[in-house]
């Protein structure tokens, strides 16, 4: 169990890096990174496949890019044009902020998400095509920028501090889509469920020349009557050959 433990941690921490050098990877950073399991070829080449499934280029020059809808693009240039009023910092400032900002200074800190704003839309981009719209992502990394400023007291130096900005955003991101995700499969189970009882009722709607029951419906197919009560509720009443 600790290995399978190990493993996954390993892979999210590699999936992540890659998020941060652009969407891409050396095969010689994954393997760097499975030292302690021992891989073997077959074994990382199964991670390459996860790597490049999750639109992680895996020795590749250039990172995946992700062909963005027409309402996307149209909102994503408004969006960054609206980022264009913001003043512009050098690297000397930079660091400067994320010093004070570390040291509790809530003016830096406020500064900061300012200059880091332009650095979201980018992380976002990496993100699409994943069952999420890139304004809720980009909406979800500004939140997590305004959060994570706030946090940075335990980074080591300026350098650290920008890294653990980046991967709380990154890592908000990663979980609107795990949400999004387990909400689509949970509305697919719930359509599954609607479509079986339908299919169940029309059956014997056709037997009986009628609507059926609730009741009539759970003693020829078994399922409890509570459950066909609870799916025909969710569905809003309009399964047809059903009655309660």
């Amino acid at each position: 169990m600790e290995r399978e433990i190990l493993f996954a941690k390993t892979l999210e921490q590699v999936k992540k890096q890659g998020r941060a050098e652009g969407n891409r990877i050396s095969k010689e950073q994954v393997r760097e990174a499975f030292v302690p399991l021992a891989l073997d070829e077959a074994q990382l080449s199964l991670v390459y496949d996860y790597l490049e499934k999750h639109h992680i280029g895996v020795d590749q020059e250039a990172s995946v890019e992700i062909e963005l809808t027409k309402e996307e693009t149209d909102y994503l240039e408004e969006y960054l044009a609206s980022l264009r009023e913001l003043p512009e910092i050098t690297g000397g400032e930079r660091e400067a902020l994320f010093l004070s900002s570390m040291a509790g200074d809530v003016s830096a800190r406020k500064r900061l998400v300012e200059a880091f704003l332009p650095k979201v839309p980018e992380m976002a981009r990496i993100y699409a095509g994943q069952g999420v719209y890139l304004e809720d992502l980009i909406g979800q990394g500004n939140m997590a920028l305004s959060e994570g400023v706030c946090m940075l007291g335990a980074a080591e130096n300026a350098q650290d501090a920008e890294g653990m900005l980046a991967w709380f955003i990154m890592d908000s991101m990663e979980k609107l889509i795990a949400e999004g995700t387990k909400s689509r499969s949970a509305d697919k189970k719930l359509e599954d469920k609607v479509n079986h009882i339908a299919e169940q009722a029309k059956e014997l709607a056709e037997d009986l020349r009628r609507k059926v029951t609730v009741k009539e419906l759970s003693e020829e197919t078994g399922i409890p009557e509570e459950e066909i009560r609870d799916v025909y509720r969710l569905s809003g009443y309009v399964i047809e050959d059903l009655k309660d």
